[in-house]
């Protein structure tokens, strides 16, 4: 190693606030505030002996995902939203848990079409009704008994209060510190813009399209084969259709199912050995932490921790055979990811024809002289 043949470096102020800055451009203040976000309900949980209300406490603290990079004052706005829409998803699964899983078809729609309206109307990141779909999806699967919906529904909330809080606490910080400091604080020069006339953009329903399509024909394919776990399907479709305006890349979709696959080694090597509680609560926190550090360089290296993270709380909230789990995630993940390159594959050869089309119309609909 180099450090071993050369004179060590004594650390002088200049040095340590370089290594401040390389750890600001890792993004590590946004992966702890969502570590953090996770870890305090679940271990809550433990504490009150109802690891059965994981789920709900784990989606609610999703709300710390979004926001990020932006100013206080438009982040306040955009974790409330997302925030409220994530809740309002899972008072909706609770709904359909309890009134029975005919009307999860329903309330599936409902969430895609709502979340992609929501996310784009106020620039979410990710501009996908990801999120929503996920937490929508296990906790309306979720054994519920009618008079557990208030509780459940309470710890979804307190989870996201908690994550809007700990989003909102560098607004603090900053105010007190940042007029002395030398850059130790991020930029935060992200600023979404509120487009009320969302709905009436035809990309935007077009993306809605492909989107409902897509979680049927995946989420449908996956009950016909008989697959357990089918929202992991439905999940993979949201999360490689692009949002409205995006590139259809093809990438991610490979992205996703190679780093499912290795995620899912990953998750291996965690759950068959039998962890206990606690050990799955430390596993979810830092495959959170990790998630967060990746999701915006490299989305195949992220699903090294998202998969770990997902299946752990899935895990931790309703236990089933670990090896089944594994192989139903990476099944339903390349299933969905199918379905979604299709998806993106037809609709761009019907965009291509389309343009085809008008470039050939154009010349004899032109008028002469123009």
């Amino acid at each position: 190693m180099p450090g071993a043949l050369a004179p060590e470096i004594p650390e002088t102020p200049e040095t340590l606030l370089a290594r401040l800055r390389s750890l600001r451009a890792l993004d590590v203040e946004v992966a702890l505030r969502a570590s953090l976000a996770v870890a305090i309900p679940l271990i809550v949980l433990i504490i009150a002996g109802r690891i059965d209300w994981t789920a709900y406490a784990s989606f609610g603290a999703m709300t710390a995902l979004y926001g990020r990079g932006e100013p206080y004052r438009l982040r306040a706005r955009t974790i409330t939203i997302a925030g409220a829409f994530l809740l309002g998803s899972i008072a909706l699964a609770l709904g359909v848990a309890v009134a029975g899983l005919p009307l999860l078809v329903g309330g599936l729609l409902l969430v895609v079409i709502g979340g992609i309206l929501v996310a784009t109307t106020a620039g979410l990141v990710p501009g996908t009704p990801l999120f929503f779909v996920f937490a929508f999806s296990v906790c309306a699967q979720l054994p519920t008994p009618p008079g557990e919906v208030g509780e459940r529904m309470l710890v979804a909330v307190a989870a996201a209060v908690l994550a809007w809080l700990l989003t909102m606490s560098g607004w603090g910080l900053r105010r007190m510190f940042e007029p002395h400091s030398t850059g130790l604080f991020k930029d935060l020069p992200r600023a979404p813009r509120l487009r009320p006339a969302t709905y009436r953009d035809p990309q935007v329903w077009l993306v809605i399209l492909q989107n409902v399509v897509g979680v049927l024909l995946a989420g449908g394919l996956a009950m016909i084969v008989g697959i357990g776990h089918p929202y992991w399907a439905v999940v993979a479709v949201v999360a490689v259709l692009p949002p409205p305006r995006a590139a259809h890349s093809i990438s991610r979709a490979v992205h996703r199912v190679v780093g499912t696959a290795l995620g899912v080694v990953v998750t291996g090597l965690v759950l068959l050995p039998g962890p206990s509680v606690a050990w799955l609560v430390v596993v979810i926190t830092v495959s959170q932490f990790g998630a967060e550090i990746l999701v915006g360089k490299h989305y195949g290296a992220a699903l090294l921790f998202i998969t770990p993270l997902a299946l752990s709380v899935v895990h931790l909230g309703s236990p089933v055979p670990v090896p089944a789990l594994l192989v139903d995630r990476v099944v339903e993940t390349a299933l969905g990811a199918g379905v979604a390159i299709l998806l993106v594959l037809l609709f761009r050869f019907g965009a291509g024809a389309a343009a085809q089309r008008r470039e050939r119309r154009g010349p004899t609909e032109a008028p002469s002289g123009s």
